[in-house]
């Protein structure tokens, strides 16, 4: 259910037959099935192109008339992937005389394969040891091997990715990075994460602890910032240990300046 079920069309969830027949006709192996049989391109570009902020995609709210436009020269990315298979309805909301939809990715095997991909498309990195040595140091705590991790994938993205824009300057831009990175590996990421101090950068929710964090390009400050507004506050009473990670990036060298952190429970 978790991989491959999650389809839905204001109904009940419903399987992705292919992977199912595949899962089956390959010893019960969890592969990305459905998802490898081609790779969205298009979709890839005009996340680019838009310089869009993959947190968003943790809410996603359209009409019927946006949902419905197939003017592929100014069709929104939550469009397309609505009509390519990516995102499915999760929820129809009544707003007053408007209908609403919001959307969602439908399983794991969607999440990780297409968070995988736009990692990889960002960065024009194709290796996985960054993002294992990443989600290790995660798992393990160890702090100072996830400052150089973070520092080694910065710095072998290649230069010639930017020639023809300068999307390093904006902070969304490392923050969509790091996002798809972590969600590409299944890690419980929440982008934009809502206080009522503000919004966390990014919250990282792992089994025994919760990583707390604050993005800033060409400033100082994140780690402050986290203290300061006690974005950590929300998460005391799940019983985690919970770590602030401030992460500040040069956008000239276009990697990171600082990284710093503090356990506070």
């Amino acid at each position: 259910r978790r991989w491959y079920n999650g389809y839905k069309w204001l109904g009940e969830a419903v399987y992705n037959p292919f992977d199912i027949l595949l899962f089956i006709s390959n010893g019960y192996i969890y592969e990305n099935y459905w998802f490898s049989t081609g790779t969205p391109t298009f979709l890839l570009k005009l996340i680019e192109r838009n310089n869009y902020f993959l947190p968003d995609f943790e809410n996603i709210v359209k009409d019927r008339k946006m949902l419905d436009s197939f003017d592929v020269d100014f069709i929104d990315v939550e469009t397309l992937m609505w009509q390519t298979g990516y995102l499915t309805i999760e929820e129809k909301i009544d707003l007053f005389d408007e209908i609403r939809y919001r959307l969602v990715i439908p399983n794991h095997e969607v999440r990780i394969s297409l968070f995988g991909v736009i990692s990889e498309y960002l960065t024009g990195l194709r290796t996985t040891t960054y993002k294992d040595n990443i989600k290790v140091s995660l798992y393990k705590r160890d702090l100072e091997m996830f400052k150089r991790s973070v520092l080694s994938l910065f710095s072998s993205i290649p230069y010639n990715l930017f020639t023809h824009n300068r999307m390093y300057e904006r902070e969304g831009y490392y923050v969509s990075v790091f996002y798809a990175y972590m969600k590409g590996m299944g890690v419980e990421v929440i982008g934009e994460d809502v206080t009522n101090k503000g919004r966390i950068d990014l919250t990282l929710i792992f089994p025994d602890v919760v990583y707390v964090m604050e993005f800033k390009v060409d400033e100082g400050g994140a780690l402050e910032q986290i203290k300061g507004k006690r974005y950590y506050e929300k998460y005391l009473s799940i019983g985690k240990d919970i770590y602030l990670v401030g992460i500040e990036f040069d956008s000239g060298k276009r990697n990171v300046s600082n990284l710093e952190w503090v356990k506070m429970f």
